[in-house]
């Protein structure tokens, strides 16, 4: 497989690791074993394929008859199980989370969750943090920060996590923003997405699509309409994006998210005119200046406006709609974003992508069609209702089913950046004086190969439909996203960054591990302790002996010796294939 050919020169390059080991031979066992396991990781998730394709998978054949979902026998939340909700529902599980899920239950943690209150909003604390002082107008000072403390910190741990799966769905990337302020634009736009974390598809929608921060990044602020003198046409992008992307899709779709096919061949969703269509609906909008400057950063939040002369004044076509000559601006769009949320494309594409960033990157066709029936309908006739979405992503059988455990094609790669985040929330680290100087992630040789909100392109960091080269994976019609930024220098970037955190933290985010010292003298305890809140209790035998026996051969009894036995402890679990892959 192609991320793998090459371990033994990534197992060589561990002689080389610059961040902060453990002192002593004990240190270079544990990092050998570090990259073994994380090499380990790749190779059970790519070469334990087997499982057949998936039938939601894009370009899938057809499957017009949704199959019966299975029964599932209800089981008793224990810790551990609390533990693998957790890894799906939430940025990292706690001992308290755990006892939480234990006390109410699935449904009832997320129906606690659902009722918290927003914490202090992005926006808020940089303005808290003097981050709108006009020096700042062309940095991006203080955007990293105000992303980070959220991930980190926040106790709506769900909302957060349903965040973070929007902005991967519906992206927008620091580095596309425009017209200063960005780190305002960033902000503006994960609140929003924040806001609406629960809230209705179509509201978010629209909310999307009068943001200044999306104007900016997919280029229609300012979009004008045809000049007829120059044959200068509108900006296509953002209604190219938000059909391909944000809505419908490429090919049209049954409700279990398999491709309609026509003489074999999937079905285009939409045309070129569609898109020349689409984009004059997307012209005169701009920045809402009433009542205040560019020289302070309010703008950036307020939905944009249209300008009448600048808005394309004749009729629209398309997908079969004709917003006809004459229409506002913003009625158009409300016509616009009607005629996308009507079709029919919507329900099985939006699912599908919420279960790939929350459970599994190849869900049944049965799961796809259980989740897209929801969101067409709530049960009250809502459509797009993402409460009921999410809860029934959480807590479809094929979520919580034990079984699926055994089973190859089930789960996912854990992202870089929620691997931080689980060692962040597992052992309690903070920034105590809030100032969150994580920093930009994205280095692969040296950090994560990803950061927040920072991706790389409006296709996210890595493609829905990507599956390794060369692989099980590919070979069995299985999809692994993930992998697109995983690759011997992810590897390794990873192991070096993780290995310094842990010790040293990240930036000013660090943890005194003040719970697991009582736990250090005994290797087995603290494994076993490691295992429950970053593993789920899945660390097999082979992986447990290997850390307890790394452990065990290091010096204790003081609390300097407990704490690197706890370093140790945590860069091998970090690196563990049962962490690395979510089941």
């Amino acid at each position: 497989m192609a991320v793998v050919e090459s371990i033994s020169d990534a197992e060589h390059d561990t002689q080389q690791l610059a961040a902060a080991p453990t002192p002593g031979a004990a240190a270079h066992k544990a990092s050998s074993a570090a990259l073994a396991l994380s090499a380990a990781a790749l190779l059970a998730a790519c070469g334990g394929g087997g499982g057949g394709a998936s039938a939601s998978a894009p370009g899938a054949p057809a499957s017009p008859v949704t199959p019966a979902p299975t029964p599932v026998v209800p089981e008793a939340v224990t810790a551990v199980t609390a533990s693998r909700f957790l890894a799906q529902a939430s940025m990292g599980a706690t001992r308290e989370q755990i006892a939480r899920v234990q006390a109410l239950g699935y449904a009832g943690w997320i129906d606690e969750q659902m009722a918290l209150a927003p914490s202090t909003t992005r926006w808020d604390w940089l303005v808290s943090k003097g981050f709108d002082a006009l020096a700042n107008k062309n940095s991006e000072a203080g955007a990293d920060p105000a992303i980070w403390r959220k991930m980190l910190s926040s106790p709506d741990t769900l909302r957060q996590r349903v965040t973070f799966a929007l902005s991967e769905i519906l992206v927008a990337s620091i580095a596309g923003f425009s017209g200063g302020w960005n780190t305002f634009s960033a902000a503006a736009w994960l609140d929003l997405l924040e806001a609406q974390a629960f809230g209705n598809y179509r509201t978010l929608l629209g909310q999307v699509s009068t943001s200044a921060p999306m104007g900016e990044y997919l280029t229609f602020r300012g979009n004008v309409k045809a000049n007829t003198s120059t044959g200068a046409l509108p900006d296509e992008n953002y209604a190219r994006e938000v059909m391909q992307l944000f809505t419908i899709g490429l090919v049209q779709l049954n409700q279990d998210g398999s491709a309609k096919l026509s003489g074999g061949v999937a079905t285009e969703t939409y045309t070129l005119d569609d898109i020349g269509g689409l984009a004059r609906v997307f012209t005169g909008w701009n920045y809402d200046l009433t009542g205040t400057t560019t020289d302070v950063p309010e703008f950036k939040r307020k939905p944009m406006t249209v300008t009448a002369s600048r808005h394309e004044s004749g009729s629209k076509t398309f997908l079969g709609t004709t917003i006809a000559a004459g229409t506002s601006g913003e009625e158009s769009l409300r016509i616009a974003l009607d005629t996308l949320f009507a079709h029919p494309n919507i329900a099985p594409n939006i699912s599908r992508q919420l279960i790939m960033r929350l459970v599994t990157s190849n869900p049944s066709a049965a799961y796809v069609a259980r989740i897209a029936a929801v969101f067409s309908n709530d049960g009250s006739g809502v459509k797009g209702n993402l409460k009921a979405v999410l809860k029934a992503i959480l807590l479809d059988g094929e979520a919580r089913a034990s079984a699926k455990l055994a089973d190859p094609a089930f789960g996912k790669q854990r992202e870089p950046v929620l691997r931080l985040c689980a060692w962040a929330r597992a052992t309690g680290a903070t920034s105590t004086a809030d100032a969150w100087t994580v920093g930009n992630t994205s280095d692969p040789a040296t950090r994560l190969s990803q950061s927040p909100l920072r991706s790389g392109s409006v296709f996210n960091f890595f493609r829905p439909g990507y599956a390794p080269p060369n692989s099980a994976v590919g070979s069995a019609g299985l999809v692994a996203p993930e992998f697109q930024i995983t690759n011997e220098s992810s590897v390794v970037g990873y192991l070096n960054y993780m290995q310094n955190v842990v010790k040293n933290g990240a930036g000013d985010v660090k943890s005194t591990y003040a719970a697991l010292l009582p736990l250090a003298d005994v290797a087995a305890s603290l494994v076993d302790e490691l295992n429950l809140l970053l593993a789920a209790g899945q660390l097999s035998g082979a992986s447990t002996a290997l850390i307890t026996t790394a452990v065990n051969s290091m010096t204790a009894g003081t609390d300097a010796a407990r704490l690197n036995r706890i370093y140790a402890a945590l860069v091998l679990v970090l690196a563990a294939p049962e962490f690395i892959i979510v089941k």
